[in-house]
């Protein structure tokens, strides 16, 4: 009887997983506030049944009542999530809602199905960085003074860098973590959103080549201290979010070939340089040369992909914990091998839903920092997934970077959360600009009808 509530379940989540991504592009051909409001609200539905689908599987496969308990505090945390965000921030958008609800969703069956206890971790981290989510809102509308402070950016981003290259322990080869008072943190997932404020208020005034070459002097150092301390796969976001500011900034493309032409020198400059480039590069090439050491891991998430076929094998029916870190940095490869390659597909395009938003959102913000502030966050979230995606299947080398809101990593949800945050404040400005704006264009409107007769005959023209 289990195996077959199973079996059932896997079609189940697919379909469902299905229906909400399909309602996360088809919200956009939606023209009245009532219809919109009912796609969102289907999305939940489909949201709410995949956990409580997900997770009856996970206590019939264990049998163990913490995990009820622990779906309960879950429903709690993501229905306050939905309710307060919508209740506090009318003006947000509910996609977006939507779409870190549903994210983070994936994120706890999974890591819940791999591991309780960073489940639990991750689970507070998640609850504590939401709780701070719903106040950046409100900073990000009412304070202007974040759009003077390049240089407070600047300085805090470099010297967290530098301090994590000198006084971080070495994880798997590379300086990621400090460890303060008991607790670690990846400094470069809170750095890569001041990094992109600090960049924002360099190329919002970008006037002459004197600001360019500052902007990307303090780009190139930050770089270069991510590549020295081995932590590639940030190293890689920051230049790639920098080029497509600048691009934007500019209108040149001289200036990013350029800026792609000088990277790849580096790239290969790295690759004789640091003995950690190559190895990484040789594994991406020929990964079953050497399978039972360097090329484990890639062989491995290979093989779950594999295993999992389009349908998957179903929750607890496959082997993902077979990946070492694959709650980390494979967790693309281990909801691939269990929940299916179309479970999988939903799941990039949710993210690419996610991305779209952030473009959308910049493209039609009239200040030029606050707009390349949504530009970077955006281009660095979708880095991010690319990177990870991308990695697990072999497409490119691996870089060791999580994904976002579904990978186990505290500072990569606490630091995903702020930016979805920052880019919900910025939705919000773009609301507001909306609203002066009717508001200017019917007092104009007003004006040139001029005055109305009460008899109603002396405006014969006009609107009444």
């Amino acid at each position: 009887m289990i195996n077959l509530v199973i079996q059932v379940s896997r079609y189940l989540i697919i379909i469902l997983m299905a229906l909400y991504t399909l309602q996360s592009y088809t919200v956009f051909r939606r023209t009245s506030s009532r219809a919109k409001e009912y796609v969102f609200l289907r999305q939940n539905i489909s949201m709410f049944f995949i956990h409580f689908i997900a997770f009856a599987v996970l206590f019939l496969e264990t049998m163990e009542i913490q995990i009820l308990v622990f779906y309960g505090a879950q429903v709690i945390y993501l229905a306050a999530t939905l309710v307060f965000f919508r209740n506090l921030y009318p003006k947000a958008s509910k996609l977006l809602i939507n779409n870190m609800c549903m994210l983070m969703t994936i994120g706890f069956i999974m890591i819940t199905r791999l591991s309780y206890d960073q489940s639990i971790k991750q689970f507070k981290i998640a609850v504590a960085g939401t709780i701070l989510a719903l106040i950046i809102p409100l900073i990000i509308r009412k304070l202007q003074v974040i759009t003077k402070m390049t240089w407070a950016y600047a300085f805090v981003g470099i010297g967290l860098l530098g301090l994590v290259f000198v006084a971080a322990r070495v994880t798997n080869g590379a300086k990621l973590a400090l460890n303060i008072g008991g607790f670690s943190f990846q400094a470069s997932e809170f750095v890569k959103i001041v990094f992109v404020f600090a960049v924002a208020g360099l190329l919002s005034e970008a006037r002459d080549l004197r600001r360019i070459v500052i902007a990307t002097g303090l780009a190139a150092v930050h770089v270069l201290i991510l590549v020295i301390s081995t932590d590639l796969g940030s190293a890689l976001i920051f230049f790639i979010t920098y080029l497509v500011m600048l691009f934007v900034a500019t209108r040149n493309p001289f200036l990013v070939l350029a800026g792609l032409l000088a990277g790849a020198v580096a790239a290969v400059v790295a690759y004789f340089r640091f003995s950690h480039v190559k190895v990484r590069v040789e594994v991406w090439l020929h990964p079953f040369d050497d399978y039972a050491n360097k090329g484990y891991q890639i062989c491995q998430s290979l093989f779950s992909i594999g295993a999992g076929g389009w349908l998957g094998t179903g929750l607890y029916q496959g082997s993902p914990g077979a990946i070492p870190y694959a709650q980390q940095d494979f967790m693309f490869s281990a909801i691939t091998e269990e929940l299916g390659g179309i479970f999988s597909i939903c799941l990039i395009l949710v993210c690419m839903s996610c991305f779209i938003m952030f473009i959308n959102i910049a493209m039609k913000l009239t200040n030029r920092f606050y707009r390349l502030v949504a530009l970077g966050l955006g281009t660095t979230y979708a880095m991010q997934v690319f990177l990870t995606v991308g990695g697990g299947m072999k497409m490119i080398p691996l870089t060791g970077v999580t994904l976002p809101l579904v990978s186990y990593g505290g500072s990569s949800v606490l630091s995903t959360l702020i930016m979805f945050a920052i880019v919900q404040g910025l939705y919000m400005l773009r609301r507001d600009e909306e609203e002066k704006d009717d508001e200017k264009r019917f007092k104009e409107f007003q004006q040139n009808q001029g005055p109305r007769d009460p008899s109603g005959f002396g405006n014969p023209g006009g609107q009444y």
